[in-house]
């Protein structure tokens, strides 16, 4: 049982490592005083954002605290302790995208100052930060939920399949409402800020002016600029905590149903999906060894590629070979769940289904997105006839992209439940999160290397140190574009071992379609997803409209400022992106929130199972479309900057089928960065929420009730005992037990 004490011990030593290589981030040289006033001016500018974020979600971890607390009092599976745990996983969530967004704001000007020395020393630099708000995101994760589930655990008295176990899994789901609630804010707000900036930046600047991306000439270029680190980096910090947190859970949640004989209290499978998490951190760690390029190495995307990729994949392996000595020593030979028997041995069999379907979803993600490849070829050579052409062969691309994912996905579901039913189903999603840590480092790496580049730009350094920088935001933007290939396919097998944990708790025996209500519960859950992008795309352009104008508004009033003799208001643009972002999120977040609630009180679980059943696979698809489309529009207008061949001419930028493709990045902005990424914080929140009210929605709805039967002749030998009591512990409701 003391193993238990380990799990928060991962969660210090990746805290540890944060804050070591933060340090050494922090000694860096920021270069000249130009570097580090534009570098002072995106850091105060993504910490408004925040203080003004935060201090609205303040008041929405209050109520929502009230009301959860109030929910949990009043109910017997529950307690009022599920109203501490939300605070606490929203504090966390908010902690961990700002550890990420001070470490940015450090590392992007130190990055530029490095590509003056060499592409390695740039790379170096920039993947150290990534790494800082990786491990710390996974450290948090993984220290959050281990030490709430000892606490709670020592609280309750629980014991394996005891009622108190379930109420300490019941109020840990508290925990992962309150990291996915700021999750999602974060993301929606976040994204819209970016994008506003970057749109009217784009639009006025490089269409209208005809001056290249972060001159300093461009008012909105320092709000762009902020936008990648409020929206790519503490955004998705908190997006990927929230997603690694709820992962762990949902596994948790089925593993305490699960029946096993273990030396470990009979927890073994609720302790197994933290432990992989917490291993998941030191293989990570050692992961990032790897992620080095020779100082003589080319300037080509493929070497920076080839590194990280290396770090990828040397700690998924790792993780891979250590899971199966984790399994054999943890759980026993043979397990139960609802009926379905299966071994250790598939159990490890599921891990290995999640690690390969995420190291799937990553390469397909990649090839459709990354620069040279043949999706990204096509929307390039559709630019030379002008800008409808390129966004048309941008949507191509992006539907295109999800029938491999699918069939991917749709196999290591089978997969995974082949092995271990629904339990194999959820840790196969916990196996493919278990390198969060890396993953996140990755991709944090990105906007980084981005930030460099528009410092550099901006400070007038020389033109080689652009070049580099923009070798390392090519490379990011496929890797931005591969991590949310990865968050979503991990978020559908989180959701739907999410929903079968719904399933179970709210006491339904399944979820019928003929049912006229359940039919309509399920159409009305396949159009959230479709209305929620749509709020949060038009945000994306009325902010952009404004700061269009704005900036429109200072070329033409604020004299010489094109002429490079006048000073361009920047804080004004800053505050045009601050303003929208926290007024246009709270709507699309409102109906994550607050459709599962209406859906479920009003017409009951069987019909909000059918809301979530149809919300999963279309958030899905809407998440892995918009996602794809964004990134190969995003590299198809990058290769203009060395020039491409279409039909045997070739262009560069300034070119008309380079301001075809500017049209298609500015499309595709909101679709990757703002409502892609947002669909798989989306279906996860909505389930959580579901499981959430569970208890209370049985209760209402009286599908826990037992009615009594007449006495059963006591069963005469052992084994028809031992049968007994197997049979009639399946068949009663979750938390009832029986004594033979």
């Amino acid at each position: 049982m003391n193993l238990i004490y380990i799990v928060p011990f991962f969660g210090v030593i990746a805290l540890l490592f944060t804050a070591v290589k933060s340090a050494w981030v922090s000694r860096q040289d920021a270069g000249d005083a130009r570097m580090k006033e534009i570098a002072t001016h995106i850091a105060e500018g993504a910490m408004a954002f925040l203080k003004a974020e935060y201090k609205i979600l303040t008041g929405f971890v209050i109520i929502a605290a009230l009301l959860l607390g109030y929910m949990g009092a009043s109910h017997e599976n529950s307690d009022w302790t599920i109203a501490l745990a939300f605070i606490l996983g929203a504090v966390f969530s908010a902690l961990a995208g700002f550890i990420g967004m001070k470490i940015a704001t450090k590392a992007n000007v130190r990055t530029a100052h490095a590509a003056r020395t060499s592409l390695a020393r740039a790379l170096k630099v920039s993947f150290t930060g990534g790494s800082v708000m990786g491990m710390g995101v996974a450290g948090l994760a993984v220290l959050g939920l281990g030490g709430l589930f000892i606490v709670l655990k020592t609280y309750f008295g629980a014991e394996a399949h005891t009622a108190e176990m379930f109420k300490t899994i019941e109020v840990l789901t508290g925990f992962s409402l309150g990291a996915e609630s700021i999750a999602l804010f974060a993301r929606v707000g976040g994204g819209i800020y970016t994008k506003a900036a970057d749109v009217g930046a784009d639009l006025v600047g490089k269409v209208e002016a005809g001056i290249p991306e972060d001159d300093p000439r461009n008012p909105a270029t320092i709000a762009d600029n902020v936008g990648d680190n409020v929206g790519d980096v503490a955004g998705m910090g908190a997006d990927l905590f929230g997603s690694y947190v709820a992962t762990v859970l949902a596994t948790m949640v089925l593993g305490s149903e699960t029946t096993a004989t273990d030396n470990f209290g009979g927890i073994s499978p609720v302790l197994l999906p933290m432990l992989i998490a917490g291993c998941g951190i030191i293989f990570s760690i050692i992961g990032t060894w790897f992620v080095r390029i020779s100082e003589t190495a080319g300037l080509n995307t493929s070497s920076v590629q080839k590194a990280l990729n290396m770090g990828n994949w040397g700690s998924i392996v790792i993780t891979a070979v250590a899971s199966y000595f984790l399994v054999q020593y943890i759980l026993p030979d043979n397990l139960t769940l609802r009926g379905f028997e299966f071994t250790k041995n598939g159990v490890f069999g599921a891990i290995i289904v999640g690690l390969v379907v995420g190291t799937l979803m990553s390469i397909i993600t990649e090839y459709y997105t990354a620069m040279g490849k043949r999706p990204v070829r096509s929307i390039i050579r559709q630019s030379a006839t002008g800008h409808a052409t390129n966004i048309i062969g941008g949507l191509s691309v992006g539907m295109e992209s999800t029938m491999l994912p699918i069939i991917v996905l749709a196999g290591g579901i089978y997969g995974s439940y082949a092995f271990a039913g629904l339990y194999g189903v959820a840790i196969a999603a916990a196996g493919m999160m278990a390198t969060t840590a890396m993953q996140l480092a990755i991709d944090a790496f990105g906007p980084i290397a981005d930030n460099a580049g528009g410092i550099a730009e901006m400070s007038e350094l020389p033109k080689e140190v652009r070049e580099k920088t923009d070798i390392l935001d090519a490379v990011g933007n496929t890797t931005a574009a591969t991590g949310k290939g990865f968050a979503i396919a991990s978020a559908a097998l989180t959701a739907l071992a999410l929903f079968a944990a719904f399933v179970g708790i709210a006491g339904i025996q399944g979820i019928d379609i003929y049912k006229a209500d359940v039919l309509s519960g399920l159409f009305i859950g396949a159009m959230i997803p479709f209305i929620f992008s749509s709020l949060a795309i038009a945000a994306v352009g009325r902010a952009a409209m404004a700061m269009v104008e704005e900036v429109r508004r200072q070329f033409r009033e604020i004299p010489g400022i094109l002429e490079g003799t006048g000073k361009p208001e920047y804080e004004k643009c800053v505050a045009i992106s601050t303003q929208a972002s926290i007024r246009e999120m709270l709507l699309p977040g409102a109906i994550a929130l607050i459709s599962p609630l209406i859906i479920g009180f009003i017409f009951g679980p069987e019909v909000l199972g059918g809301f979530l059943a149809g919300a999963t696979v279309s958030g899905v698809l809407m998440g892995m479309f918009q996602n794809n489309a964004g990134g190969a529009w995003d590299n198809a207008k990058k290769s203009f900057e060395k020039g491409v061949e279409i039909n045997g001419e070739t262009y560069y930028k300034k070119s008309e089928p380079h301001k075809a493709s500017v049209t298609g990045d500015t499309v595709g902005d909101p679709f990757k960065d703002t409502s892609g990424p947002s669909m798989n914080i989306l279906i996860k929140l909505m389930s959580i929420v579901s499981l959430v009210i569970a208890p209370t929605l049985a209760s209402m709805h009286n599908t826990r009730a037992v009615t009594e039967k007449a006495p059963v002749e006591a069963p005469k030998t052992k084994e028809a005992k031992e049968t007994k009591q197997q049979v009639v512990t399946f068949l009663l409701p979750k938390g009832y037990t029986y004594k033979c």
